[in-house]
């Protein structure tokens, strides 16, 4: 009889001995690294992850757009650097940087949790270490309720928002969209999640597969496809109609609509707190920011060097500290969004309007 488990394991097995471990041993990288077969589990998981984006995400694109697309030059990049994250910078970083890490919670303690943290749900409530099951849905839903709020604050700080503004400012936004964001912002939301993960005590194997969860529903939801759960399931689960409204361009009209629809797995949490929208046709992505728009010309470094540009000319500021939405100017200071012509952007999608100055961006103001 077929059994997928033992299969996992003998895959796991074989890349480990075979191909991990001689890297770290040639790298001089095994003493510094976590375990050589949660490497290897980490880097299957990465490989289908990418296979279902190709091989199902990717048809439904064909087969049901939301958009219709002349060409699909502008997601090129997004394809590419999802490759790059998920084959190669992403797993490193978990278990070069995140993984050693966890020793800071002072090892490993069976009896407490696989992370030994003092904070693990399993030291508080022992009686889901017979239900490993309703345990890592428990964990989930504590990962998607923090991932919730600091989705919030990504876009409520404006030197966050500089960096995560990249993740926005696509104009085609696909099932490839979801890997597209600036290293740094990467950098302070894994540490973020890793470290709610290690504190109420998920162990490797159960946060990659969380992250596994979270990562392939949100390469989901950023399928450019006209699909929806329908009126109940999409209170509770977020589908691709419900999260292209997050990333919908700005509307002049109704400039705060677009502040909405935050979810990662579970749209619950919009509903809960508030910030929910449904009931709209799919709408252009992008963003309504000149500065922002233009990292539809650059490739993979230009991306990340103008998010850094942007980033550094909001956080050495006192304005990049205080809530609120902005834009950004020719300096890459942050400023009120009402400086902005809206109107004379939005009728003009599919050409690089000109980059906001100080001279416009008063003569706005002024009008």
């Amino acid at each position: 009889m077929f059994d997928l488990p033992l299969l996992w394991q003998h895959l796991v097995g074989w890349l480990s001995t075979h191909a991990v471990v001689p890297l770290l041993d040639l790298l001089h990288l095994r003493g510094l690294s976590g375990n050589p077969a949660d490497i290897a589990a980490s880097l299957l998981i990465a490989a289908l992850q990418v296979g279902i984006i190709g091989l199902i995400f990717r048809p439904l694109e064909t087969w049901f757009p939301a958009e219709k697309w002349t060409d699909r030059k502008l997601t090129l990049v997004d394809r590419n650097y999802t490759l790059l994250m998920l084959l190669g910078i992403f797993p490193l970083f978990t278990y070069l940087v995140l993984t050693p890490f966890s020793h800071l919670f002072g090892g490993v303690d069976t009896a407490t949790s696989s992370t030994g943290s003092p904070l693990a749900l399993t030291h508080w409530m022992p009686w889901f270490n017979q239900h490993p099951y309703l345990l890592f849905a428990l964990y989930y839903l504590v990962y998607d309720f923090v991932y919730y709020w600091m989705h919030r604050t990504q876009h409520a700080i404006p030197w966050w928002w500089a960096l995560h503004s990249m993740h926005h400012s696509t104009r085609q936004m696909s099932c490839w969209t979801n890997d597209r964001g600036s290293l740094v912002d990467g950098f302070i939301q894994s540490m973020i999640l890793a470290t709610v993960g290690l504190t109420i005590g998920v162990d490797p194997d159960e946060f990659a597969w969380l992250m596994l969860i979270g990562e392939l529903v949100q390469n989901f939801s950023h399928t450019n496809a006209r699909i929806g759960f329908g009126r109940f399931f999409e209170r509770v689960f977020v589908d691709p109609k419900f999260h292209r409204l997050h990333h919908m361009r700005v509307d002049p009209e109704r400039p705060t609509l677009h502040n909405c629809n935050y979810g990662q797995v579970l749209s619950v949490w919009d509903v809960i707190f508030g910030t929910a929208l449904y009931g709209m046709a799919p709408r252009p992505t992008g963003v309504g920011d000149p500065m922002v728009d233009a990292d539809n010309n650059y490739g993979l470094i230009g991306l990340h060097w103008v998010a850094l540009k942007r980033f550094w000319g909001a956080v050495r500021r006192p304005a990049g500290w205080k809530p609120g939405e902005v834009a950004f100017d020719e300096d890459y200071r942050p400023i009120p969004v009402s400086q902005l012509d809206l109107n004379a952007f939005s009728h003009a999608p599919d050409a690089t309007p000109p980059v906001a100055t100080a001279h416009t961006t008063a003569e706005a103001a002024a009008g």
